[in-house]
């Protein structure tokens, strides 16, 4: 059962969150938040698999709610909710940490995917939108081209680099030729040596050094 807590500050949405996700058999809503910082009380009491966050909410917004919530917690799974998906702030919360994001006028068979790919540890974004994800971190960061990231190998390199041209788990293991798991391990090793808190934050790194070129193509890096 994967356990979810909402945080909006909009009853109807709370309730038709709830509704749609605890249909599916799968989820339960551990937990409804109003504002920012209930959401953190309450993913401190219930320790949930998935947040879904707004980002405007009363007293404390979901942008600060996500960095008080990740600073005690650094694995939890946060998807965003927003009504632009151009919001400035969807990428401030992508930077701070947040594995996702989805628009309150998506599908709801969207929702229910990005839920349970998030409990999975799943890419969210599309390779098109993890493009202008990506492009607008390093624009903003505007941080010169570092080397190759010190201490993994060359397995964990080769995987780093395919995260970052925007590739699922699954694709990964067929460019590979491995199992899932294995790629999620890999994944989950790189991330944890590098202090990376989710995919997007590895894809930002795989450009910045180099393991990714401008046209999202994974390079390959000469043996020691």
């Amino acid at each position: 059962m994967i356990r979810v807590l909402v945080a909006d500050d909009q009853a109807l949405v709370r309730a038709g969150v709830r509704m749609l996700l605890q249909a599916t058999g799968d989820m339960e809503v551990v937990g409804e938040a109003v504002d920012g910082a209930e959401a953190v009380r309450l993913a401190e009491r219930h320790l949930p698999d998935v947040i879904l966050m707004d980002l405007r909410m009363p007293r404390v917004d979901g942008l600060e709610a996500i960095k008080r919530v990740l600073a005690g917690r650094p694995g939890a799974r946060i998807v965003v909710l927003t009504t632009f998906a151009d919001d400035a702030n969807v990428y401030a919360a992508l930077r701070a940490g947040a594995v996702g994001f989805l628009v309150k006028d998506d599908e709801p068979e969207r929702m229910v995917d990005a839920v349970r790919r998030a409990a999975a540890g799943e890419q969210l974004l599309a390779p098109s939108v993890l493009r202008r994800v990506v492009e607008r971190f390093l624009d903003a960061e505007e941080q010169a081209a570092a080397p190759p990231p010190a201490g993994l190998t060359e397995r964990e390199l080769e995987v780093l680099a395919l995260v970052g041209t925007g590739l699922s788990n699954a694709e990964i293991a067929e460019e590979l030729h491995v199992g899932v798991t294995t790629v999620k391990t890999h994944i989950a090793a790189a991330m944890e040596k590098l202090g990376l808190r989710n995919r997007i934050q590895a894809a930002v790194v795989a450009h910045r050094t180099g393991l990714v070129d401008a046209s999202f193509r994974p390079v390959r890096l000469p043996r020691p």
